[in-house]
């Protein structure tokens, strides 16, 4: 075959990551200007790509997951570790692991749904096998698996549970069984859960159903909320090859299929790209306004938390909405979401603020003095400044009132308002109004001496008081 000048075609599924239908997410706004800093999170330089890293544990049964976070934490030598759902010691499977920036996803990756395998042991079985026969106890396991799919509850263990035992709300999803051994009277079943639940309660109410005693015999989890077996998960024993490599070898290729970026546990949240200008500002906590996005996705409800990404796939914040995406459509005002957690750090990229057009102009205006210190109108202010500010009350009119920070803007028209009745005082009251701030600042510097004075005097009364009467003691 000839060789060919065209192009491969990529489509939107074949993207990495936060990326991946990009295509098929909803537009905002079709241009904007990239700039190059930040990196794709496949990459990153291995000591971001370490930074911003997760790994998706096999962990072994013996050693409690404390005891494997630290072990990692030391083999990599980085400054955090967490770990997104606590394992017994007993218990093996899929442990994430988050490193350094990744940690501050633990919380929202501990309420993910949790899937196990587990080994059930009837007791007292001998019982059992004489009452009913195996394709009657196959109906029965059936029936009591069917009356335990749903919301349940339940008490913490006794034994090995560093949780209050209260009772609580868990619900089952799902349960299906794999395996049922008639003749040792065991049952190997697949349960997806919510966070929280406790297997081996659960096998006791297994028990309880079918009128005999049960006990779990053996535990595995095999999905932590997006991430199960089949997602690159790596052992202790991998870690530890691919850091001596890296250290030794300087060779980063194992451990960078060991390690995953973090927006790998974000690929099914709901995301909305912005602009790299506005990126800065959102790792230094500030709510994202509408003007900032690109994309965003269609199904967004108020409230709801969402994935704040820059145009290259990175996870900039975890954000909770205040607009639906109805609302990011029809609108051209307003926050869109507020952050609720970083995840970027600050500075990497440039700071945006302060560059645009009417900023430059006003802080040239403070330079001349024709505005006070920090922007205030004065009265040598020009007029073709003071009309370039927006008449809210009237752009509440054309918009309708459907404005979903419809609240906000009167505040901030209830406060223009206030500085322009200020700004139309004439320089005879003004000079006034300040004699009379300095009167009262001096009357309370008077207060405040003589009340000094007055507790000085006091303490020198009972000094002498008390050597008194300690001399006729």
């Amino acid at each position: 075959m000839l060789p060919t000048q065209a192009k491969p075609v990529l489509h939107s599924e074949e993207l990495p990551l936060l990326l991946k239908n990009y295509t098929q997410l909803c537009v905002k706004s079709a241009s904007y200007t990239p700039t190059p800093a930040g990196y794709s999170p496949l990459n990153r330089p291995i000591a971001e790509h370490l930074k911003y890293g997760v790994i998706n544990l096999d962990k072994v049964a013996g050693p409690s997951s404390h005891e494997v976070v630290s072990w990692v934490k030391r083999i990599l030598n980085v400054e955090k570790t967490g770990h997104s759902g606590t394992l017994d010691p007993m218990v093996s499977g899929n442990l994430l692991v988050c490193i350094d920036r990744a940690t501050r996803l633990v919380k929202s990756q501990q309420a993910m749904g949790k899937s196990y395998v587990s080994i059930l042991q009837f007791n007292n079985y001998e019982a059992m096998k004489k009452q009913f026969s195996k394709d009657q106890m196959v109906l029965k396991i059936k029936e009591v698996s069917k009356l335990l799919t749903a919301p349940q509850l339940q008490r913490p263990p006794a034994e090995g549970c560093a949780v209050k035992r209260v009772l609580r709300v868990r619900e089952i999803y799902k349960m299906d069984i794999l395996e049922f051994n008639y003749e040792e009277g065991r049952i190997v079943f697949k349960v997806d859960c919510e966070s929280g639940t406790y297997i081996r309660v659960l096998c006791q109410h297994f028990g309880y159903l079918m009128g005999c005693d049960a006990f779990m015999l053996e535990l595995r989890r095999v999905r932590s909320g997006c991430l199960d077996e089949t997602t690159n998960m790596v052992t202790l024993h991998d870690v530890l090859d691919a850091a001596w490599l890296l250290k030794n070898q300087n060779d980063e290729s194992y451990i960078r299929k060991v390690v995953m970026p973090l927006e790998a546990l974000l690929i099914d949240e709901k995301k909305v790209f912005i602009k790299d200008s506005a990126v800065n500002s959102i790792t230094y906590g500030a709510p994202l306004l509408i003007q900032g996005v690109v994309r965003y996705s269609s199904n967004i409800s108020i409230g709801d938390t969402v994935i704040i990404c820059s145009t290259k796939g990175e996870a900039i914040a975890l954000a909770k909405a205040t607009m639906s995406s109805v609302d990011i459509a029809g609108l051209n005002h307003g926050v869109v979401c507020k952050t609720t957690r970083v995840i970027m750090d600050r500075d990497t990229y440039e700071k945006q603020w302060g560059k645009g057009e009417q900023a430059l102009e006003r802080l040239q205006l403070i330079e001349k003095g024709l505005l006070g210190k920090h922007g205030e109108i004065q009265d040598n202010t020009p007029h073709t400044w003071r009309t370039k500010w927006t008449d809210v009350q009237k752009f509440l009119e054309e918009a309708g009132n459907t404005c979903a920070n419809a609240g906000e803007y009167k505040v901030v028209e209830e406060k223009t308002h206030i500085h322009n009745e200020k700004t139309d005082i004439t320089e005879e009251e003004r000079k006034a109004q300040k004699e009379e701030k300095k009167r009262a600042k001096e009357a309370k510097k008077k207060e405040k001496e003589e009340k000094k004075e007055k507790n000085e005097k006091d303490e020198e009364k009972k000094e002498k008081k008390e050597k008194k009467e300690s001399k006729k003691d």
